[in-house]
Formats: structure tokens, C-alpha cells, sequence
């Protein structure tokens, strides 16, 4: 028999690679489109955006605890098992995030979890034009500062945007925002001076 040449063989290997890549693609968009369906489903715009902060949050846990991280895609754990970990684990969570989390551990996919997330970003953009804009600071914002950056982001983004607020000392001053993943650039906004100063005193 004729040994297949390192041209066919690398062809073959990038036809599969580039397979694979649909195929996550796609159960992406599953995942996404599916928590998205239910969490509008259940409450509207306000229970979308409550399964987005959470999600936002379980990334972090879930890439920072390796144990946790390793068990629910743990091959050793039968498909029922690594569900019903993920069950346990997510019982306090939004139903529609709880729920396609379990599904992700039953299936070995939670290393997706970051696509899904932007995926359902996306979902929430197109379905009802808003976006969540992540706001850490020193201390809480008051009400002026709260609807000035809300103006503002909405004007940037042309679409209704939602604050999370946190507040985060070891940051020692200032504002971080971001939004999409992408940070914002304070300095745009110059009406956001003013909360350069007030939030100075905490330097």
C-alpha cells in the first residue's frame, strides 16, 4: 500500500481540526441560545440580565477552583454523575443557568463556558438591544454618578445598557468599566471626570 504523503495527511488533519471547531460553534449556540430562551421566558429582561451577572461570576469560580474545574468534566464520573454534581454544586443559581450548567457537566463541555457567555451576550443583544456594563469602583456609586455613566454608556453603545456594580478596594481609586469583554476607556467619557474626583478622596 502507498503511505498517504504529509501534504494529504496535514489536509486531512486541518478538514478535522476545522470539523471541531463547528462543532463546538455549534453546541455554543445551542447552550447560549437555549439559556437565554429560558431565562426570558421566565422573567424577562431582568431575569436575563440576573443569569448574565451570575454566569459572569461562575466563570471565575469555576476557572479559579481546580478541583471543581476537573470534577464536573471528570471522565471518570459517569454522564448522571457529573450532572448531578453540577445539580448540587448550582442549586442556589438562576433555574436556566443551573439547569444548562448540568447539562454542560453531563456532556464534558463546561470548558465552553466562557464561549457560551459571550455567546448569550450576543443573544441578549439581538433579541432586546441591551447590554450589561460591568462597573468596579472603591466605593458605591450614588445615583447622579449611577444614571450619568448609564447615559453615557448608552449613548457609546446605541443600545439600553444595564449596570453591575462592584466594588473592589484594591483598585485604590477610580472606575473600571467594561462591557462585551472590551473595557471602556473612562477618559472617552469626559462627563466621568467628576468621578475620578469624588472617588479620589478614598486614595
Amino acid at each position: 500500500s502507498i503511505a498517504p504523503s504529509s501534504s494529504a495527511t496535514s489536509k486531512r488533519r486541518e478538514a478535522s481540526m476545522a470539523i471541531n471547531r463547528l462543532v463546538q460553534q455549534g453546541k455554543v449556540k445551542v447552550y447560549a441560545d437555549t439559556m437565554f430562551n429560558a431565562a426570558n421566558d421566565a422573567g424577562g429582561a431582568d431575569e436575563v440580565v440576573a443569569v448574565r451577572n451570575q454566569m459572569a461570576e461562575l466563570r471565575h469560580l469555576i476557572y479559579s477552583d481546580m478541583d471543581l474545574s476537573l470534577a464536573l468534566k471528570d471522565a471518570s464520573y459517569t454522564p448522571e454523575q457529573r450532572y448531578g454534581l453540577a445539580k448540587a454544586v448550582f442549586a442556589d443559581c438562576e433555574m436556566a443557568l443551573a439547569e444548562t450548567l448540568a447539562v454542560m457537566a453531563e456532556q464534558g463541555d463546561t470548558d465552553l463556558l466562557g464561549q457560551v457567555f459571550h455567546g448569550y451576550e450576543d443573544a441578549m443583544m439581538a433579541a432586546l438591544k441591551l447590554v450589561v456594563v460591568d462597573v468596579t469602583t472603591v466605593v458605591a456609586l450614588d445615583d447622579e454618578l449611577r444614571e450619568l455613566i448609564n447615559k453615557k454608556a448608552e449613548a457609546e453603545l446605541g443600545c439600553k445598557a444595564v449596570l453591575n456594580e462592584s466594588i473592589d478596594e484594591s483598585i485604590l481609586g477610580g472606575i473600571i468599566m467594561s462591557v462585551n469583554g472590551m473595557r471602556i476607556d473612562a477618559s472617552v467619557l469626559s462627563q466621568l471626570n467628576r468621578a475620578r474626583y469624588v472617588l479620589k478622596g478614598t486614595d
